[in-house]
């Protein structure tokens, strides 16, 4: 969810499946004051929950922003969906922040991955 410039690139692992993930795709809006504090908080929080297990994050130059998260069950998904601080901030985001996204919630049934020597 955050930009770590000073951070390796580096998505997440493949996990045995099954997983789930939520994709949520988004087109800012010219108001970001509060963004990245409340984006940092909710990368915090996020890692607290049971069954977290990682997140990616891209930026298109057009102002496309897609972050997955990745999690170990639908329990540990709803947790993350009720939390208290993450439904204030996605009030937030729909008020101010976001002039469109949409959420794709998926259970992955095949997963690999491929890093070079």
């Amino acid at each position: 969810m955050s930009e770590h410039p000073e951070a390796p690139v580096v998505p997440v692992g493949p996990y045995e499946p099954p997983y789930y993930v939520a994709v949520f795709t988004t087109v800012r809006t010219q108001d970001q004051s509060g963004y990245s504090e409340t984006n940092a908080r909710m990368e915090d929080l996020v890692k607290d929950v049971p069954g977290f297990l990682g997140m990616d994050h891209a930026q298109t130059p057009g102002g496309l922003g897609i972050t997955v998260g990745y999690f170990r069950d639908a329990d540990a998904l709803a947790q993350w969906r009720s939390n208290a601080e993450h439904q204030v901030a996605q009030k937030r985001g729909r008020a101010q922040w976001y002039e469109r996204y949409t959420l794709h919630v998926a259970k992955v049934e095949r997963s690999h991955g491929f890093t070079r020597a």
